[in-house]
């Protein structure tokens, strides 16, 4: 037998605590799983984004034993043995907030740096509201061509970094820059930000780096590098934001 120890929250009255749930895990048993079971047979009451179950949606993102990370692709039996622990720098949601035995507990909560609506289900609008600001359209450099657009092999491989994101707002669960200050745009924006800047079927100019030149795109990242450690698909949006910066300093266009 093992525990889940879950984080309650109702957004009507603003009070939270944690359940505790002893369950027996199967073989290969996921966290996802183990929420299911618990809401199949202890407490149906119990709130959780999921979609796919298959590490694609990034629907089922939350802070599990301390490290974001992906429900449905996070086994429980490698975190009680205590293996593929991941060292973070310090962040919001990171600090003690109710004991536990790792040895035969799960710690479970919501994604930190965003606002919690019930349970582990958190507000993602800000999320998306930096996102869009980034415009993440493609604009053509040119009208459509009689046949497809060609690219270099060596420019896709550069941009399959970027586009393999999946919108889980890990990233922005494990950033100390997104967990103290709400305007940053946080590493997925500005991830995806530099994935259209250095599209080459893009217009050939510097208007995408400009839409994140300020203390709340570019410049407000610390470079602590937990963006990279916890993404399910391995996007690093440190290396762009510090490519990003180079250029538009040899641009002479750093902000004052």
């Amino acid at each position: 037998m093992m525990k889940l120890k879950v984080f309650r929250f109702d957004q009507e009255t603003g009070e939270s605590h944690y359940d505790t749930f002893e369950i027996e895990p199967s073989a290969g048993m996921t966290v996802l799983s183990a929420l299911f079971k618990i809401q199949e047979e202890f407490d149906d009451s119990l709130a959780f984004r999921y979609s796919c179950r298959g590490a694609v949606c990034g629907s089922c993102a939350m802070l599990i034993n301390k490290i974001p990370a992906l429900a449905c692709r996070t086994r429980i039996e490698p975190l009680l043995k205590g293996e593929g622990k991941i060292k973070l720098k310090p962040f919001k949601g990171m600090e003690e907030t109710v004991s536990w035995n790792p040895e035969n507990e799960v710690l479970v909560e919501p994604l930190p740096s965003l606002p919690k609506v019930k349970d582990l289900i958190v507000d993602m609008d800000k999320f998306f509201e930096f996102y869009r600001a980034v415009e993440t359209t493609f604009k053509p450099v040119s009208e459509p061509p009689e046949k497809e657009r060609l690219m270099q092999p060596d420019d896709v491989k550069e941009l399959e970094k970027y586009t393999n994101c999946i919108l889980c707002a890990a990233c922005v669960g494990s950033c100390p820059v997104s967990g103290k200050d709400r305007d940053f745009l946080g590493p997925a924006a500005l991830a995806k930000l530099y994935r259209f800047h250095i599209d080459p079927l893009e217009a050939d100019d510097e208007s995408r780096l400009m839409l994140a030149n300020s203390k709340f795109g570019w410049w407000g990242c610390e470079f602590h590098a937990n963006c990279r450690a916890v993404c399910p698909k391995g996007v690093p949006p440190i290396e762009g934001i510090g490519k990003a910066r180079k250029e538009i300093k040899e641009l002479g266009k750093k902000p004052d």
